[in-house]
């Protein structure tokens, strides 16, 4: 799908765009697990296009409260928010045509932006990071790699923080002007480790400084009384509030990329 031109005739913010303009529910996106709506939305003139999860379309999980998926969408995209990397398209809380629900931007990826590939090696070439060997099936194997590139390093960074328990390679969005975004945290800030992704290739690497002072923000601003603390407490519980502290802690002190365990598998089904 394209998105429609956007016409602004005065300033008017992204955020306030999203929380207050006209939604108009355009499609559905089969390939979503939840529903996710594809629509238009519109605010005196100045139109973009966005997705639209109401909350009743949130198919219950096992291991998730019901209910809960829009409101870590937002809470994923406030922590990226947090870091200055900007990581998460815009992503707001909102009343919609099927109800309460998430409204985020939508990306235009970049085709042929090549940041994941299999290849018929037992070692990944210069410029990519191995994840882990795939099954082709009928005794046939192949390599699964991610491209060594720092916006790549810091999803995986964030994706420590919140817990993505889904970082597949369809939620990996290169936009035409050299910015990647991650899309699709629903499954995300659960107390239990529950870290699934396929941006393995750091695991165990030492942290970029760069990293390091995020985290170190990210842990004043997760502090009680600290901003992000604030922007967070009406999306999560208290209890997931402290299982965020807790990891930006373990990451700093450990000063590496998570490694996966074997209490949780660490790739996700399906990886694209």
């Amino acid at each position: 799908m394209s998105a429609p031109e956007r016409i602004p005739p005065r300033s008017v913010s992204t955020a306030e765009l999203l929380a207050t303009g006209e939604l108009t529910v355009v499609g559905r996106i089969r390939e979503a697990s939840n529903a996710a709506l594809y629509c238009t939305i519109s605010l005196d003139g100045w139109e973009a296009a966005c997705i639209y999860k109401p909350i009743a379309g949130e198919r219950p999980l096992w291991d998730f409260p019901d209910g809960t998926l829009a409101e870590r969408e937002v809470a994923a995209y406030e922590v990226s928010e947090a870091t200055g990397w900007g990581l998460v398209p815009p992503t707001v809380l909102r009343d919609g045509p099927y109800g309460r629900g998430m409204c985020q931007l939508w990306i235009e990826g970049q085709p042929g932006a090549e940041l994941l590939a299999l290849v018929d090696a037992e070692e990944p070439e210069d410029g990519w990071r191995a994840v882990a060997p795939a099954d082709l099936g009928d005794g046939r194997t192949a390599l699964l790699v991610h491209a060594d590139d720092v916006r790549l390093r810091r999803l995986a960074v964030l994706d420590a923080v919140i817990n993505n328990a889904d970082r597949k390679g369809g939620h990996l969005l290169p936009s035409d002007d050299g910015h990647l975004y991650g899309i699709d945290h629903g499954v995300t800030f659960h107390t239990e480790n529950k870290l699934r992704t396929l941006l393995w290739g750091w695991a165990g690497d030492a942290l970029t400084g760069e990293a390091v002072e995020v985290l170190k923000a990210l842990r004043d601003a997760l502090a009680d009384g600290g901003a992000l603390t604030a922007r967070l407490a009406p999306l999560i519980t208290p209890v997931e509030l402290d299982a965020t502290r807790a990891r930006v802690d373990a990451l700093l002190e450990s000063g590496t990329h998570p490694q996966p365990t074997e209490d949780w598998p660490a790739i996700p089904w399906p990886p694209v």
